[in-house]
């Protein structure tokens, strides 16, 4: 609604200046139907809506409700305190597929060497992820770069992330040249770590919504301290 009512602001005074001017005889103002006409400068409302920002100064605070595509795959909501700070939270599942690697060579953390007999020995075959949770919550500095495009923000900002993971590792054990066979172990992590986030978002829609993409740098401080991942994602969000 403030949208459309500072279109219309900006409307009415083109409006009034296209007026045409009224017909002068002899110093008589000569009154005609045609000097009462306006050239009205007709504007469709989808199109007055589309040249108005999403994000005014004077309506903050704002909210932002959406979903984000990557790593996590996550609902997210954003609160807009004014033109330069908002607070952010997502919650969904990181992709695990990226995470392969790393979670085969945590295999051994989940063995125990201690109970395996003479010529015994482990070796991993491969894992399932059963679940893999992560909560995110940062506050950001925004920055409009409406020089290069109406609408454009750039932002950064840090932040806390917690991640729970629940994983069913198969593997096998060889007993001797003739004797193999395959046992499985569940294992659980919970671990958390700082965050550091850098991001655009553009607002210049028909709609109030907001498109984003954003790169996070992950470094966990429980499980693995000094683990560094670079994640990210885009998504959208509906502004009210």
């Amino acid at each position: 609604m403030r949208n459309v009512l500072l279109c219309i602001g900006i409307w009415m005074p083109l409006s009034l200046l296209a007026q045409k001017p009224k017909v002068h005889h002899g110093g008589r103002t000569v009154h005609t139907r045609s000097n009462h006409n306006y050239n009205v400068i007709r504007i469709n409302r989808a199109k007055a809506r589309i040249v108005c920002p999403v994000f005014e100064d004077s309506g903050y605070p704002y909210h932002g409700l959406g979903v984000k595509l990557g790593d996590p795959f996550a609902f997210t909501y954003k609160f807009y305190a004014n033109k330069h700070f908002s607070f952010g939270v997502d919650f969904g599942q990181s992709a695990s597929g990226l995470y392969s690697r790393y979670f085969r060579e945590n295999f051994f953390e989940y063995t125990e060497p201690d109970t395996l007999g003479p010529g015994q020995s482990v070796e991993y075959l491969t894992h399932t992820v059963k679940t893999d949770w992560v909560a995110e919550a940062r506050v950001l500095y925004h920055i409009k770069v409406e020089k290069i495009s109406p609408g454009l923000q750039l932002y950064a900002g840090v932040g806390w992330e917690v991640r729970s993971q629940s994983l069913s590792y198969d593997y096998f054990i060889n007993d001797g040249p003739l004797e193999n066979k395959i046992e499985s172990v569940d294992a659980k992590r919970f671990t958390y770590g700082i965050q550091g986030t850098i991001g655009i978002e553009y607002s210049y829609f028909r709609l109030p919504l907001s498109a984003f993409m954003e790169l996070d740098v992950y470094n966990d401080l429980l499980k693995d301290p000094g683990y560094r991942r670079v994640q990210g994602g885009v998504g959208i969000r509906y502004i009210f």
